[in-house]
Parts: structure tokens; C-alpha cells; sequence
């Protein structure tokens, strides 16, 4: 009787697995396989396909669907290849889906998705159950699902990359973004942890990181005003012009955009105001809320009696965005005081938070997207974050080696206003020695009414062929302006809008620009690519036969009036030639770059393109495409925020970013100042500070990947900022001087960002990922293996701490003075210098002193080399301006310290070469340990080597 019972027993369980095998069969195709999920899973998921790209990058499609999308994705280059080898096998659980380095494991019943490596290690896994959600959706006519995509994370996780954004977060982990395309805000839905790998989530709508739900007004707590009566807060505005003053209640803080402003006190005149907010609040739950500020103007939040927002400021017509983050208890009143100055007629202002979530959803990683066919991304595997960038460029396209003259100096004003002032910067520079290689021509060049036509002013710009070819003499090159923009009277708008490919909204509702008296027109539609190719062609045949040399791309989020909702806004750029601007909201930057990059290859193959442009994407930097950080303020936290934000857009896989140095938008006190230094010749406190905020910014922006100055009055060009006396023209002209001499390195490092799909400026987590100290560091980064750049970014400050790292030691590049690493020091930093450090093992290239990137060749380099650990590095050359580096025609001099035997080793010279290759040079080796510090001079004499191209070591000493 027992056997028999144990038998039903053994039966019984055949037959469940059986039955659990037939209910959750997978199919086997030629690139992955396509698993059926029981229909009963609570998340509505039917299939989930895999399919492997290599060993380390899995692409994962999810589908409450019978079938998956066959739309080709924007973000992927079009010519990869899913060919790869894999294996499949199942347990009782479990479909198993293997390759050489990687076993994704797919629940039969729930669908969740889990990742391990062959050591059976956990990397990353899907929230059970309830890890992928899909939310039926229509937008003209137009069927999908909004997405949402959720994976558990470990408590020593970090999260980085997500595009570059300007609230000054750097590890994302437990916060929250929203990704849409801004002036000031780029969005790259691109995640990447220390754990060594990555998300790419191919979806183009608006998105978010981490908490979902939108952000509430301020009336979700109990308030009371100044007086203790619970219902609103004490709303005080008073005019100093007018002599205005209103009271008033309010329950919310939203002047936003441009129809929520209309809800300030009627009558009330901005300009000249203040604007108090006071009372209390009353949270209904304990924990950790999340604020947002939207401001423009000056602004200074206290909650608690605590400053909780250091006053910010942001030019009216261009706000930011900026999120803290406070414990409050619930039951307990806060007192709050917000203090605002709009700072213009028309101005913004908002305050929102989301209230706490459980501390495990609040610190998963989170993924959701208002619109799109099917939950769709890439895991990203690898041994270090270099590998995970690498896989990134594998799938979205190889970054292009830039024209070596964009690795120097670029000048740039809001704007030049005609031919002779441009030529007259550009000389002034050459006068006075200053290295330069580039100028830019901004915008408003065109006859006033003829915006889009591609026309110059003639009685502004004469003779803009002459112009260009006066730039080329002087041995620079030139940049334009384009805008995808196109007035309604202009002949290039009417052969869009004849074809259907101009956003016709603004058209119909008579939007006028901010061009006096204010013109009616819109932008084209880059998803199409007849309109991408007209783009190119009228370019082609007004523009690009004068000799320009470089685009920039303006206003490509796209951003066809400012400061409008985020559903105007759809509006505004739709629908697109592929469907509704829901869905292809984030990515127009990505196909306007196309346009040109595949335009001027087309009639030009083998000159090199270059593109800036405001906003970017996903596989923006496949089409030769830098990113700036748009119209930021000039302020000294915002020059702090662009350190964090370059460093989380370089670990977004895209390497070539700058910024404006100096700022954009400037304060009017500063605008006062150097007015009235330019009348009298007085240095007034305010243009004090204008001019150490310069030097400083001028500091760091030599060592990010592109050297650019740009912004409005004052002007930034060097003799504009201080005379030639003074310490910030000095320390200025210093580190351009520097930037040039290191133009070796620095080239190199752009040969290594497409040959091994290098990080220019790095986070120091991609440096020393297992130094837990450096996850949250994003003040200080490396610039290439060697270089450690430590920023000031305060006013009248002297002093820093820095943190150095466990290695062989650091070096400070000006004295050659040894310091331990992993200890953290004070570091004095006088006005005309910023603390530079070198990586113990390092190996750094100088070049002679040159007025611009090609005026002479490196026919003697200065090898610094430093003691400490051993070390590499790959001096890189080719012709600088033409794509035979696809053809392998380039040089590589492998360099190679052994630190035990104290040798350097030039190596064989690698690669086709090219026509003007230095055969032969001459390397002068500065040898430089602890016991030996040599301070940073590039014309020291040291150890002389002629190299003919074969193998030579060198004993140091």
C-alpha cells in the first residue's frame, strides 16, 4: 500500500511538470528565443523574447501582445547583426537562456526576468511579480502602452549616466528624474551601475527614473498660514516700482509655464516685486519627501527654520529645475518661508513633492515610459564601466574620432553681430598669442524676416565667403549656427510644408517668436527623411559651399517656444512622420543629427563632420556629435552642477560634452559691473567676482572633452574679461596654453574613445570601483588614466578638500610633490591655479608650445613619467581632419613604465600610418618619484631618445 501511495506521489509530480512545461513552451529562432507566459501572470505579460548580441549584452522585449513590434529602433544602429550563439535549456521553474559569460533566467509563470553570470551570481533581477506593468494608451488614433519596468537593487548599489541634468545629483540611486529634452536638461535613457552593468531602454517618449507618480501640490499637507489659521499659506507680494502689495492666500505654488502664470494676483506687475510664501505645513505620513523647485528669478527656501535651498538664481525667461529632499514627521506643523525676487516681468515659479515611499521601491530601479509598443531594452554586461560604455557604442554606434582643431580653444559670444567685429575677435587673439582654433557665428546672422532661408544680412555680413576664408588664413576654423527653424514666409518653410514635414501647431495657433516685432513660424520634422535630406540640401546649397567648418545645432529638443506645459509642448512638434509626438517625444536631436552627419558624408565623405548641438540622445554620438549644456546660468552653483552633470553624460555612453564657460544667462549686477568698469575703469566688487567666477570656469573647462567659451554680455573672450595685467587674464591664458601643450594626450584620448570606446572625463567609479568612498564623489573626476581635476567652485575660496584615492600615490602636477593615496587633504588653491594631480604610474605626452592644433608638427614630445605602480599609454596620430582612420591609416606609439625595473618601453609603432607621419622624433623623458619631485615644465631637459618607429626601453633615473 505504501509503494503504491509513494507512486501516485512520483506520478503525480511527472505529470505537474509536464503539464508546467506544455503551459510555458518557448520557441527557438535563429537570434533567440520567444517564451509564452501563463496568461494568468498578474503583470499582463504574454511573451518576453531574448536574444543575445554577444556574450555580455542580452536584448529583452516584453509584450502583452500575440506578437512583438517590427518598428526598427532609432537609438540602435541599423547595422547590427543579432547572429549570436546561445543555448537554451529549463528547469520546473525556469526557461534558461545561456551564453558563454551570461545565464538569464525567465520565470514560466510570473515572466520574471533574472540575470547571472556562469558563477551563478545574481547581477541584476526583475521585481517578482510585479516587475513589468503595460497600461493600454491612444494618441491620435495611434495604439500602445504606457510601460513601466521595475528591478530590485542591493543597498551598495549606485546609479549613474540618465543624460546630463542640472539639480546637481550624481548617484541616482533613491532619486528621481524625469527624461525630456530641455534647454538646460539632456535625457539619455541610459543607466549604468557599479555593479558593472547597464540598462539602454529604447523607448522615445517621456520617461522616468525612479518614482513614478507625478509630482503633487503642496496642498497634499495640512497648512496654515502666518498666523496659525489652518487653510493656506501667507501669499505676500509687493512691488518696490508700484508700491504694490497683495495678500493673499494660497494652497499651491504653481506659475510654471506660461498658462499657469496667468494665476498671479491680476494687475500685479512682477517687475521690481518680491514675493513671500510663510506659514506651516503638516505632513500626513512620516518619512522622507521629495521636492521639487521650479524657479526662475532669486529664490530661498526654509523649512524648519533650516535653509534647506541656498538662494538660486536663473534668468526669467529660461527657468531650472532643482530637488531636495526633507524628513517630516507626521502630525508635527513645519514652518516654511519661501522668498522670491522674479527678476523680470514675466517670470516662474513652483513647488511640488512626492511623499515617501517604502525605502525598497524608493531604491530599486525603476523605468517607465509614457508611450510605447512593448517594454524593450538592452542589458549591458561587463567587467568594469568601460566595458558596459563599451557595449553601449557596440549597439548604438561607435563614437567618431573628432577633427583634432575641435580638441582646442573655442570662442564663442550671443553674438558676433556682423563680419567685421567676428574677424576682428579672431585677430585680436593672433595679436596678442592667445591659442585658438575655432570661432563661432551664433545666431540672427540672416535678414530679420528671413529666419530658415539660409541667407546672410548683407549689410551686416557683406561677403560671408570672404569672411570664412579670412577665418581659414588666420589658421582657425569657423562655426554656424542652423536652427531647424523656419519662418512662414521664408521659401525653405514653404518646400517643407509643401511635403507635409513642418510641425504645423504654432502655424495654426499664430505663435509669434521673441524677434521684434515677433515672427510666425515652426520647426521641420526630422523623422521623416525626405525632410531630413531637404534639411541637408538647403544647407548644402546656401551654407556649405562658403567653407564653413562645423554645425551648430540649436534649440534640436525641439524647442518651439519656451516655457509652455509639457502637453502644449507635444503639440508643438507633432505629429511626427513615424506617429504621434507622444511617443517620439525625446529623441528629435538624435534624427536632426543624422541629417546633416549623413548629408555632408554624402557630398564629402571624407571630411570630417562635427556637430554641437543643445540637446541629444541615445546614438547621437555615432553621427559626430558633441552636447552642450545649454543657456545655464552664471552663477557659481551652476558651474559646481556642470561637473556632475558632464561626468553622468559621459557615463551615459556619449563622450564628447562642454558646457558655456562663464555661463549664459548673466545676472544683471554683472551686466552693471562691467558696464561700468567699461565707462570709468572701476573694478567694482561684483565685477570682482565676475572675473574670479571666469577663472575659475576657465579652469575646469580645459579639462573637460571640448575647450568652449560662450555666452551673453558680458563677453568672454579672455581681453574682454580682465586686462592683460590682471590674474584672471593670467591664469586664463595659463590654462589654454596648458590645454595646447597637452594636445598629445588629449588627441589620444579622442583616438581611444572610437578605438576602444575610451571615457574622456570619468567619474572616479570608473577609475576605482571598488574604493566605496569615490560612489558618491562628484566634484573631483580623472581626465584620461592621468590626470586628476579637482575644481573650485566658491567664491573667494583658497582652499579644497580633495580625496585621494588608494593607489601608488598622486603627484601635484605643479610641484611634482608625492601624496599618499586613500586620505582626504586641504589643498590650497590660489586664483590663478586649480588643483591638478597625477596618477602614480602614469605616463603623460606634451606637445611644443602651438597658437593652434596643427601649426607644428610633435617633432620633440616631452614624456612625463611617473614612479609608483606600472603603466601605459598609447600616444595616437593621424591626419586630424579626414576619416581614413577607418581605414586603419593612423599611428600608435604603445607606451610602457615597468616600475620594478624602473623602464619605460616605446614600442614598435602600430597601424597603416598616414602621409605626413613623422618618421623619426625625439622624446625628452621627465622622470619623476617621490624622492625626485620635478614640478610641471615641458621644456625641462631630461632623458633624450630618438625614436625611428622599432622598440626602445630606457633605463630612468
Amino acid at each position: 500500500m505504501q509503494k503504491r501511495f509513494y507512486l501516485f506521489i512520483v506520478i503525480i509530480g511527472l505529470l505537474s511538470f509536464l503539464l508546467s512545461c506544455s503551459s510555458t513552451s518557448y520557441k527557438k529562432k535563429q537570434n533567440g528565443i520567444i517564451v509564452s507566459i501563463k496568461s494568468s501572470n498578474k503583470n499582463n505579460t504574454h511573451k518576453i523574447r531574448l536574444q543575445a548580441i554577444n556574450d555580455r549584452i542580452i536584448h529583452v522585449s516584453a509584450t502583452p501582445e500575440n506578437d512583438f513590434s517590427s518598428e526598427q529602433s532609432l537609438i540602435i544602429t541599423p547595422d547590427l547583426t543579432v547572429s549570436h550563439p546561445f543555448e537554451v535549456s529549463e528547469d520546473i521553474n525556469n526557461v534558461i537562456f545561456s551564453t558563454k559569460e551570461l545565464d538569464v533566467k525567465i520565470n514560466k509563470e510570473t515572466g520574471q526576468v533574472c540575470f547571472f553570470d556562469k558563477n551563478g551570481l545574481a547581477i541584476l533581477q526583475e521585481k517578482e511579480e510585479d516587475g513589468k506593468s503595460f497600461t493600454p494608451i491612444e494618441v491620435e488614433g495611434t495604439k500602445g502602452y504606457t510601460l513601466h519596468q521595475v528591478f530590485e537593487s542591493p543597498e551598495d548599489e549606485a546609479f549613474y549616466g540618465l543624460g546630463q541634468h542640472q539639480s546637481d545629483e550624481f548617484n541616482h540611486k533613491g532619486k528621481n528624474e524625469s527624461l525630456f529634452q530641455y534647454n538646460t536638461k539632456v535625457s539619455v535613457p541610459f543607466v549604468v551601475s557599479n555593479k558593472n552593468y547597464g540598462i539602454l531602454w529604447d523607448n522615445y517618449s517621456f520617461s522616468k527614473f525612479g518614482d513614478i507618480r507625478d509630482y503633487e501640490q503642496l496642498s497634499q499637507f495640512r497648512l496654515f498660514d502666518k498666523h496659525g489659521q489652518e487653510g493656506a499659506l501667507t501669499a505676500l507680494y509687493e512691488n518696490k516700482n508700484s508700491k504694490q502689495a497683495i495678500e493673499r492666500k494660497e494652497t499651491i505654488i504653481d506659475y510654471e509655464n506660461l498658462e499657469l502664470i496667468k494665476n498671479f494676483p491680476e494687475g500685479f506687475s512682477l517687475d521690481g516685486a518680491n514675493v513671500i510664501w510663510e506659514g506651516d505645513i503638516e505632513a500626513s505620513e512620516s518619512g522622507l519627501y521629495h521636492f521639487i523647485l521650479r524657479y526662475a528669478g532669486y529664490t530661498t527656501i526654509f523649512l524648519d527654520n533650516q535653509r534647506v535651498v541656498k538662494q538660486r538664481w536663473r534668468t526669467a525667461w529660461n527657468p531650472n529645475d532643482y530637488k531636495f529632499s526633507v524628513n517630516l514627521t507626521a502630525g508635527k506643523r513645519t514652518p516654511i518661508r519661501i522668498e522670491w525676487e522674479p527678476d523680470g516681468s514675466t517670470s516662474y515659479l513652483s513647488l511640488k513633492a512626492l511623499s515617501p515611499l517604502p525605502e525598497k521601491e524608493q531604491n530599486s530601479l525603476s523605468l517607465w515610459s509614457e508611450m510605447g509598443n512593448e517594454i524593450d531594452y538592452y542589458f549591458i554586461y561587463g567587467n568594469n564601466l568601460d566595458d558596459v560604455i563599451s557595449g553601449y557604442r557596440t549597439i548604438t554606434g561607435k563614437a567618431q574620432i573628432m577633427p583634432k582643431w575641435a580638441m582646442g580653444f573655442w570662442q564663442s559670444r550671443e553674438r558676433y553681430k556682423t563680419q567685421g567685429e567676428l574677424l576682428e575677435t579672431l585677430a585680436e587673439f593672433r595679436k596678442r598669442h592667445i591659442p585658438i582654433d575655432n570661432i563661432v557665428q551664433d545666431w540672427f546672422y540672416w535678414p530679420v524676416e528671413d529666419w530658415g532661408d539660409h541667407d546672410f544680412d548683407s549689410l551686416r555680413f557683406p561677403n560671408p565667403k570672404a569672411m570664412v576664408d579670412s577665418i581659414h588664413r588666420m589658421n582657425a576654423k569657423i562655426m554656424l549656427s542652423v536652427w531647424p527653424k523656419f519662418y512662414a514666409t521664408t521659401e525653405h518653410y514653404k518646400q517643407f510644408d509643401q511635403n507635409g514635414w513642418i510641425y504645423r501647431q504654432a502655424i495654426k495657433d499664430s505663435i509669434r517668436d521673441w524677434v521684434y516685432p515677433g515672427y510666425i513660424g515652426s520647426f521641420y520634422d526630422a523623422y521623416a527623411e525626405g525632410a531630413r535630406k531637404l534639411f541637408w540640401k538647403q544647407m548644402e546649397e546656401k551654407l556649405y559651399p562658403l567653407g564653413f567648418d562645423a554645425w551648430w545645432m540649436d534649440a534640436s529638443e525641439p524647442n518651439i517656444q519656451d516655457n509652455t506645459s509639457l502637453e502644449y509642448r507635444k503639440a508643438l512638434c507633432g505629429p511626427t512622420a513615424l506617429g504621434p509626438s507622444t511617443k517620439y517625444f525625446n529623441a528629435y536631436a538624435l534624427m536632426n543629427a543624422q541629417a546633416i552627419y549623413e548629408g555632408q558624408r554624402g557630398v564629402d565623405p571624407n571630411k570630417r563632420v562635427f556637430l554641437l548641438t543643445r540637446s541629444g540622445f541615445a546614438g547621437v554620438q555615432r553621427y559626430s556629435t558633441a552636447v552642450w549644456s545649454g543657456d545655464i546660468g552664471t552663477r557659481w552653483e551652476d558651474l559646481k552642477a556642470q561637473i556632475s552633470a558632464g561626468l553622468n553624460f559621459a557615463l551615459s555612453g556619449i563622450p564628447y560634452w562642454t558646457m558655456d564657460i562663464g555661463g549664459f544667462c548673466v545676472e544683471k549686477r554683472y551686466e552693471n559691473a562691467q558696464r561700468l568698469f567699461d565707462a570709468t575703469g572701476i573694478e567694482n566688487e561684483d565685477l570682482k567676482e565676475w572675473r574670479e567666477l571666469n577663472t575659475r570656469w576657465y579652469q575646469f573647462g580645459a579639462f573637460v572633452p571640448l575647450f568652449r567659451a560662450h555666452g551673453q554680455f558680458p563677453y568672454r573672450e579672455i581681453f574682454n574679461i580682465a586686462p592683460e595685467n590682471h590674474p584672471a587674464y593670467q591664469s586664463i591664458l595659463y590654462y589654454i596654453k596648458l590645454r595646447y601643450r597637452l594636445m598629445p594626450y588629449i588627441y589620444s584620448l579622442a583616438g581611444m574613445t572610437n578605438l576602444e570606446d575610451y571615457t574622456i572625463m570619468r567619474a572616479l567609479i570608473m577609475d576605482f570601483p571598488k574604493n566605496e568612498r569615490v560612489t558618491d564623489i562628484s566634484n573631483q573626476y580623472m581626465f584620461g588614466p592621468a590626470l586628476m581635476v579637482c575644481p573650485i567652485y566658491e567664491y573667494k575660496a583658497r582652499s579644497r578638500e580633495v580625496y585621494f584615492p588608494h593607489c601608488s600615490g598622486w603627484y601635484d602636477l605643479y610641484t611634482g610633490k608625492f601624496i599618499e593615496g586613500n586620505q582626504t587633504k586641504n589643498i590650497h588653491s590660489p586664483y590663478e591655479r586649480m588643483p591638478l594631480f597625477v596618477k602614480g604610474g602614469s605616463i603623460i605626452p606634451y606637445g611644443p608650445e602651438i597658437e593652434y592644433t596643427d601649426e607644428k608638427k610633435s617633432e620633440r614630445i616631452t614624456l612625463y613619467v611617473y614612479a609608483g605602480e606600472d603603466g601605459s599609454f598609447s600616444l595616437y596620430e593621424d591626419e586630424g581632419t579626414n576619416y581614413e582612420y577607418e581605414k586603419s591609416n593612423y599611428s600608435i606609439i604603445p607606451l610602457t613604465y615597468h616600475d620594478s625595473t624602473k623602464t619605460l618601453v616605446i614600442g614598435e609603432r602600430r597601424g597603416n600610418g598616414f602621409k605626413s607621419l613623422l618618421k623619426n622624433r625625439v622624446f625628452n623623458i621627465v622622470y619623476v618619484n617621490p624622492e625626485n619631485p620635478k614640478a610641471f615644465n615641458p621644456e625641462m631637459s631630461g632623458t633624450e631618445i630618438q625614436y625611428e618607429g622599432t622598440e626602445i626601453s630606457v633605463k630612468l633615473s
